[in-house]
């Protein structure tokens, strides 16, 4: 794009870069929000097909202009900051939320060569900047100074950090067998991965199981059902947004679902091949990338609801077994199992 504003508008490189870049991040933007408004219709239309019920049906047809009302509502709203709140916090900890929902896209390979930074340390990054994400809780608890959100912080803080540590190490095991941190690279590596057919690290039974931990730990991280502990219980009212309103609290409601668009496509990027077809067979390459991405995108999204609108909700002690005593040992044996075998195919047993 930087050599189409060179040859095209006679730009100098270092401009012609800045508008690049800026049109590759609207790019990324301003569809990533409609998807966040379309999400959530998709999201209550599940729900309510699961519960025998019509869902969002009046506003526009089918009910597809409901997010877009809803966003309209809390635009119109008054902003109303508790007088004991400490109001620089307590209005930065949303605008944390929601950046951090939106820079980890920087990075995510779109189809091949289509990436707005295609940096040798993507995965690292996305770790590094999702993790920022505790900030935004633990300031909207704190800086609301009322104990229902402080307690729904302290909470959700934890719940992320503990589900953090076991994606950490099934990225570990993915980055073993990829050899990159890079994602493009690692979609490229998942090319023919199984039997030259399969093109993913999920159909790999050592991978699997770890594919089934992320996917998992996805819900936690991102406070999805089964794991919504943050705001499940009568002592958090709403949890750590209690005070929030207006577009304080829309901003932590986008950054939520693109939180969620994020781990679904994370779940298509590092296990089921990105932005490549599900089998290496060079008719399926016809299709744009793009679209396969996205079609692996909705499943995933719809398993998230499925899951939401299915399984009950479970307790703050069964969570932090999960995440502990199951996951974290669980994903200890399968990175010590894939970085064995791999020393075994590639290095071999010493004489």
């Amino acid at each position: 794009m930087t050599a189409f504003f060179q040859n095209t508008l006679g730009m100098s490189f270092e401009w012609a870069w800045f508008v690049a870049t800026i049109a590759g991040i609207l790019l990324i933007a301003l569809p990533l929000m409609l998807a966040v408004a379309m999400i959530i219709y998709a999201d209550r239309k599940i729900w309510a097909a699961m519960a025998l019920r019509r869902g969002p049906n009046v506003v526009g047809p089918l009910g597809l202009l409901q997010s877009f009302a809803d966003g309209l509502k809390v635009f119109l709203q008054e902003t109303i900051i508790p007088s004991s709140a400490n109001k620089g916090l307590f209005l930065l900890a949303p605008i944390i939320t929601f950046t951090v929902a939106l820079i980890v896209w920087a990075v995510i390979p779109f189809q091949a060569g289509v990436v707005l930074a295609n940096i040798n340390v993507g995965l690292l990054y996305i770790l590094a900047a999702s993790s920022l994400g505790v900030y935004g809780v633990i300031l909207a608890g704190w800086a609301s100074n009322s104990k229902y959100p402080f307690y729904s912080a302290i909470r959700a803080a934890a719940q992320m950090v503990s589900y953090e540590v076991s994606i950490g190490f099934v990225l570990i095991a993915v980055v073993l067998w990829a050899g990159t941190f890079n994602l493009s690279g690692i979609v490229n590596a998942q090319q023919g991965h199984v039997l030259g057919i399969f093109n993913g690290f999920g159909f790999n039974p050592l991978l699997f199981p770890m594919a089934v931990v992320f996917l998992i730990s996805a819900l936690a991280e991102t406070a999805r059902a089964p794991f919504d502990l943050t705001e499940a219980e009568s002592e958090l009212v709403a949890g750590y947004q209690t005070e929030y309103s207006s577009m304080a609290f829309a901003l932590y409601w986008l950054g939520e679902y693109a939180n969620v668009i994020l781990m679904c496509t994370l779940n298509a990027v590092l296990f089921w091949g990105g932005y490549l077809p599900p089998l290496d067979i060079p008719i399926l390459y016809a299709v744009p990338g793009i679209i396969w991405l996205f079609i692996k995108i909705l499943v995933f999204f719809f398993i998230f609801s499925w899951i939401k609108a299915t399984v009950p909700r479970y307790r703050y002690d069964q969570l932090m077994r999960l995440g502990w005593k199951i996951f974290l040992p669980l994903s200890l044996f399968f990175v010590f199992a894939v970085s064995g075998y791999l020393m075994l195919v590639r290095v071999g047993v010493p004489a």
